[in-house]
């Protein structure tokens, strides 16, 4: 990936603290029923890499959501902080976390085919079915 970024950002309560060294500008959102019952709508998120540092790490609890993947938030406000694959601990963090947001652009949307009908955006985004999103990673790993 070029163009990266680094980037920090905290809680809405100020407890806990993120650097990401390695920060995607791309923002995707993503409709899965998962993030939308977690977020309370669309997920929206940046791609992190592992190189990403949480001051006051005790106050993140962590919810193991799939057999690949967990989330962490903050304990104190709630906060959605990050949502981490097992296997190769990558971060997918929210794009509102961080305070430099201006930096980036909305650019794709994953699991299209669970999104509601009540919303849609105006944006030109790269449209991905979670089938499709999934046979990227496989392929990616081959």
């Amino acid at each position: 990936m070029s163009n990266l970024l680094e980037a920090q950002g905290s809680c809405l309560c100020g407890a806990v603290h993120v650097v990401a060294k390695a920060v995607n500008p791309n923002v995707g959102a993503c409709h899965c029923s998962t993030c939308r019952q977690w977020s309370g709508g669309p997920f929206f998120a940046t791609e992190c890499g592992t190189e990403v540092m949480f001051e006051n790490q005790e106050k993140i609890s962590i919810f193991n959501s799939s057999d690949w993947a967990e989330r962490g938030f903050c304990q104190t406000c709630g906060t959605h902080l990050f949502y981490r694959l097992k296997e190769t601990q990558q971060h997918f963090i929210p794009v509102g976390l961080f305070t430099n947001s201006e930096e980036f652009l909305f650019d794709h949307q994953v699991f299209i085919e669970e999104k509601p009908d009540f919303y849609s955006f105006a944006n030109k985004t790269h449209d991905m079915t979670g089938a499709q999103l999934f046979a990227q990673f496989t392929s990616s790993e081959e």
